[in-house]
């Protein structure tokens, strides 16, 4: 396939304006967390309208920080869906937590009636994924807020809100992504965790340093001091200044990038709208949705091919495509440190057996949209099963 030609599943957004951020970085002589970094946080603090921000290596790095920082540990439950990437599930065994399962509904999204009902006096803390960048209701946990922590995996949603909240203002805390196929990135890795709550921003910004109560900057910067104490045994989770230089300008342009997510997916909208054999993604009116991912669901009970035969197909006209996720019940891991099986889970197993995620990047032409929906439409139709009489 000719790479002119080739639709690639993400292709990242960089400009002149991220080039010259980071070039400006590496000139300045100080590259690990410093200035940079700081000025991100507080344009975060800012666009949320959250008490803390604190820049981080990963998403994954946020969601251990907020665990550890709510007190979760040896013994304790964490609640959380198994349509998820492995990340959430193993943050809980850093910290010798039980992450327990429960399935969810039609829209992707952790179901809350069955969070509530897998609660029990071990529960720590719940964990809800807003999913392809649809933020969870998170209205039906409410009720129990008093006794568990509430952390939101928002690696996909940024921006996104819920009624007009934002997500990072709807639980305890927060962690975002800033991986190279997120809306806005730093660079390749990079995340961010947020939080009102004074003392896990505290505990948080002492742990992502090796435990250490004073950072680099203020030891090595102009009237820090090299004195320190070690709090705790901490982890090596900060972010530096090169990635946040790319950030800030990503950061400025997170709308116009965002905005032209969802036109994308408006096309595909139009694109699939009548068709039988492709169902759109879900998303609830109303809701800003961020559209990290574009997730179709393939008819396959019309069709004579399964998900990674379409994906196949889609891969030797040249469309890079993908799936998002195989639930964590399904995986090695999950079943023989935890007991889960095959079966337990039935929602979620039938929407990964027939979702795909088809490339959404903002500088995505018209006609690789249409080139991609008419390609996938094609590969369903020829595979059609004759109908029954």
């Amino acid at each position: 396939m000719d790479d002119s030609t080739h639709i690639p599943f993400h292709k990242p957004s960089i400009g002149e304006a991220e080039v010259d951020a980071a070039s400006e970085v590496l000139r300045s002589g100080w590259l690990t967390t410093g200035a940079r970094a700081h000025e991100l946080e507080a344009a975060i603090v800012e666009r949320l309208g959250v008490r803390h921000a604190l820049a981080v290596n990963s998403a994954t790095a946020a969601l251990h920080l907020a665990l550890e920082a709510s007190g979760v540990g040896d013994g304790d439950e964490v609640i959380l869906p198994t349509y998820t990437f492995t990340a959430c599930g193993e943050v809980c065994a850093y910290l010798r937590a039980r992450p327990v399962l429960v399935d969810v509904g039609e829209d992707y999204l952790i179901d809350p009636e069955a969070a509530a009902d897998r609660m029990t006096e071990r529960t720590r803390a719940v964990m809800p994924v807003h999913f392809a960048g649809q933020a969870v209701d998170l209205r039906g946990v409410a009720a129990h807020r008093e006794r568990v922590r509430v952390i939101e995996d928002a690696a996909h949603a940024l921006p996104a809100d819920l009624d007009g909240t934002p997500t990072g203002r709807l639980g305890d805390a927060a962690a975002f992504s800033f991986y190279a196929t997120k809306t806005m990135t730093t660079g390749g890795e990079g995340g961010m965790l947020v939080t009102d709550d004074d003392a896990i921003a505290a505990r948080a910004a002492t742990m992502r340093l090796h435990g250490i109560n004073a950072d680099a900057w203020n030891r090595y910067g102009a009237g820090g001091t090299w004195r320190y104490e070690v709090i705790d045994a901490g982890f090596k989770y900060n972010l530096t200044d090169l990635a946040a230089a790319i950030g800030l300008v990503q950061l400025g342009r997170l709308d116009a990038m965002a905005d032209a997510r969802a036109r994308i997916a408006a096309r595909y909208d139009r694109a699939f709208a009548g068709s039988d054999l492709v169902t759109v993604p879900p998303r609830r009116a109303g809701d800003r949705h961020a559209w990290h991912l574009y997730v179709v669901r393939l008819t396959l009970e019309a069709i004579a091919i399964d998900r990674a035969a379409a994906i196949e197909r889609l891969a030797g006209a040249g469309i890079g495509a993908s799936v998002h996720f195989i639930p964590l019940h399904l995986h090695p891991y999950y079943q023989r440190e935890l007991g889960y099986r095959p079966g337990d889970f039935p929602v979620a197993e039938r929407l990964y057996e027939r979702s795909l995620s088809l490339p959404i990047w903002p500088d995505m032409t018209d006609e690789q949209v249409d080139r991609t929906a008419a390609t996938l439409l094609e590969i369903c139709q020829s595979a059609r099963l004759p109908v029954q009489v």
